[in-house]
């Protein structure tokens, strides 16, 4: 079995510590490297080339925001999960456009931190449950714009729905009674017509855009 190999970055000792401590226990797991900043980050990382970076978004020297963008220029392969104790949704924003595929909190449990860290590293998107009802209440009243129901098609923008609630490819397929190749190339669509870099950009922007809560025509 083929391990995820995860660089954990976090300035609070006791924090990292206890996130390795978790991490060395999981028989699929391997920490190949710790660092305290932005910058030591990426001298690790370009090193180990982990799967998955655990990244915190406040540090000395060099904080998460900044490092995230570019972390994905030197090593591109790697998914980002942001691991951190704030739940504004600017930052989540921010984090995502960056370039992080999941934003947990730290006040997370240790089964979903797990389940997340290996979401992540299948290429699924990750966003603490409370982050997501947080952003969903807050663009509950809004409506697709008229520039996206003009872009996507009715089936895209279904298939945009059930993205934004957190549904694999296999399950919007089955929502949807179609082939799970039929969901894939809506995907692929929905990404290039957005200009999104992946499901997750394209989760926030239908939770931004009101498309998350229902879908016009």
């Amino acid at each position: 079995m083929k391990k995820i190999r995860v660089l954990v970055v976090d300035d609070q000792n006791v924090v990292r510590e206890g996130i390795v401590a978790i991490l060395s226990f999981q028989p699929d797991i391997e920490v190949v490297g710790e660092a305290v900043d932005g910058i030591q980050a990426l001298e690790i990382a370009r090193r180990t080339k982990p799967d998955v970076i655990l990244l915190d978004m406040v540090m000395p020297r060099q904080d998460g925001l900044t490092t995230i963008p570019i972390l994905r220029t030197i090593i591109q392969e790697a998914k980002i999960l942001v691991l951190t104790s704030f739940a504004e949704s600017d930052r989540v924003y921010q984090a995502i456009k960056a370039g992080a595929l999941g934003y947990m909190l730290k006040d997370t449990t240790r089964v979903q931190l797990l389940q997340s860290i290996r979401d992540v590293a299948c290429g699924q998107a990750s966003i603490h449950p409370s982050i997501a009802m947080k952003v969903i209440n807050e663009f509950d009243h809004a409506s697709p714009t008229a520039q996206t129901t003009q872009v996507l098609t009715r089936r895209e923008l279904e298939a945009l729905r059930l993205i934004a609630r957190g549904l694999s490819n296999q399950e919007i397929a089955a929502t949807l009674v179609v082939h799970e190749r039929t969901i894939a190339k809506y995907v692929s669509n929905i990404l290039n017509k957005l200009h999104v870099a992946n499901r997750t950009q394209a989760a926030l922007y239908a939770i931004r855009e009101g498309i998350a809560v229902s879908v016009a025509g």
